[in-house]
């Protein structure tokens, strides 16, 4: 077996890069459910990533922190590769910071602010990674990553990297081009502003405050469940049709915020699911507004 090598598969021999076997999916996304991943591939650079790219081919999927998606009570066959290492490395140069995909969204703000620069204020909080930040367009407070990036570092699958502006990245409501293409992003720069390092913490600890009155951080949940349909708030429509507390197994609908629907306690994600469907359902006859899930159903 030659250094290079980090484990070894039944399926695809030895790996190029940090793998587990066996992981359960709990333990890889914030609703705290799913079954277990069979192959978890943890590449540290560049070059590892690309090596687990052309030795799975197509048949892999990207995970970033875990905090938008939905893992099946049985499992995933398929290999999961979540960036690690270098990916997870920020740093400032002026008024820019560039963060590795792999970094979470807190520690770009940390670094703004430990930099006096303002605009990133809005993603406090948010509890995910740079790259599933840029693949959904996160946002939230009247902010999103589109207002801020001004490029992204991606790759495709056989390989070559790519530097797309800020401007191409295709972004709209919780969409980006990154969701058609097919690739994988490796990090970001984002383009901040100068400003008051106390206002810039104020603004922080603002909007820090807001999610935890208005929010069940208490619980295992993936933020807001349902996309804002045009017009409207997803919280504010199944409030309407009376769904507060509405449950199915451990899954229950936020009696705090009912946009959220959380892990109450022992939730699959058949029981989260299935939730979902209720909910779509009660909403569409209550108000005959389709909402549509923002959380990604495996």
């Amino acid at each position: 077996m030659s250094e290079n090598v980090y484990a070894v598969s039944e399926k695809y021999g030895e790996l190029p890069c940090p793998a587990r076997f066996d992981v359960p999916g709990s333990s890889l996304c914030t609703f705290k459910t799913g079954g277990p991943v069979k192959l978890l591939a943890e590449p540290e650079n560049e070059e590892q990533l690309s090596a687990a790219l052309r030795l799975f081919g197509g048949d892999c999927l990207i995970l970033g922190k875990g905090s938008n998606i939905l893992i099946p009570d049985e499992g995933l066959d398929v290999p999961v590769i979540r960036l690690s290492g270098g990916f997870c490395e920020v740093s400032v140069s002026g008024c820019t910071v560039t963060a590795g995909a792999g970094a979470m969204l807190r520690d770009v703000c940390a670094a703004a602010y430990e930099n006096s620069l303002t605009g990133a204020e809005f993603a406090y909080g948010i509890p995910g990674s740079v790259g599933g930040a840029v693949y959904m367009n996160a946002g939230a407070y009247d902010g999103e990553m589109a207002f801020i990036t001004a490029s992204v570092r991606m790759t495709d699958r056989r390989g070559n990297v790519t530097e797309v502006p800020g401007d191409l990245c295709g972004f709209g409501y919780r969409k980006s081009l990154f969701k058609s293409v097919g690739g994988v992003i490796l990090g970001a720069k984002f383009a901040l502003a100068r400003g008051d390092k106390d206002a810039i913490k104020a603004r922080m600890d603002e909007l820090l405050n807001r999610r935890r009155t208005s929010q069940p951080l208490e619980f295992p949940s993936a933020g807001s469940t349902f996309k804002r349909p045009e017009g409207h708030y997803a919280g504010r429509l199944i409030e309407d049709a009376g769904l507060k507390g509405l449950s199915v197994g451990g899954a229950k609908v936020s009696e705090k915020h009912a946009g959220f629907i959380i892990n109450a306690g022992n939730a699959t994600s058949a029981d989260v699911r299935e939730l979902i469907e209720k909910v779509i359902d009660a909403v569409k006859r209550d108000s005959g507004v389709t909402l549509e899930p923002e959380v990604i159903l495996l």
